[in-house]
């Protein structure tokens, strides 16, 4: 069913209902009314509001459904999760921003003897490594251990539009590519220029323990940073 983007967002403006959307689009599972109302701090009552809002509004779909799917006596009780709506103002946000500024940096910076990929390349993992440099000097965090510095990088990269995803202590998934749909266009490039990006954002934070790796799968981003 189609429905105005603008109801969609302003579903959004109440910050609970922003928390139990934001837990509801991580938590990779069907969650309950007490799961979501704990996840901000308030009543079962008041979260079965918000999230029938959210439902009203299309952010999110809802059925019956038993936790892990073991059935248990008595009613089924009722589970959200998120739909496949999109608005023009996304969560999580599309950065076409940070793409044009390494592409514009790599045009204006290429040098005689590399190509227009190589230059997009090196201004991806340059201006990583400018943010992962801020934030380090921001937090003071000393010698960076695997775990430590995922998490570190997560909080950075999350604010840059991406949906870190902790798969293990050592693992750190990106749910989403906040390039996207230029990704579907030129796959190779884009996928490279994340990779790089993430690359240099570990780089300057000087987390020699973790390396961005390339590990497409589908509907995610191509990058994955674990142990190097």
């Amino acid at each position: 069913m189609d429905r105005e983007p603008m109801s969609a967002l302003a579903a959004l403006d109440d910050p609970s209902r922003r928390g139990m959307y934001a837990h509801i689009r991580r938590a990779r599972h069907p969650v309950t009314r007490d799961e979501a109302a704990e996840a901000v701090g308030i009543s079962r009552k008041l979260a079965a509001f918000h999230l029938d809002k959210l439902v009203a509004a299309g952010l999110l779909r809802t059925r019956y459904e038993f936790a892990g799917g073991v059935r248990k006596v008595g009613r089924a009780p009722k589970v959200y999760e998120p739909s496949d709506i999109e608005v023009r103002v996304s969560v999580p946000p599309r950065r076409p921003d940070v793409l044009a500024e390494i592409l514009l940096d790599a045009v204006l910076g290429e040098g005689d003897d590399e190509t227009a990929r190589d230059a997009a390349l090196r201004s991806a993992r340059r201006h990583g490594r400018d943010l992962g440099a801020a934030e380090r000097d921001l937090a003071r965090p000393g010698r960076l251990g695997t775990e430590r510095a995922l998490t570190l990088a997560s909080a950075l990269v999350e604010r840059h539009g991406f949906e870190p995803d902790r798969e293990t202590p050592a693992c750190l998934r990106l749910r989403n590519c906040p390039f996207h749909p230029l990704a579907a266009r030129a796959p190779e490039l884009v996928c490279g220029i994340n990779q790089a990006f993430l690359g240099g954002v570990l780089e300057g934070l000087q987390a020699a323990t973790v390396e961005a790796v390339l590990d497409p799968r589908a509907g995610e981003c191509c990058v994955e940073l674990r142990p190097a």
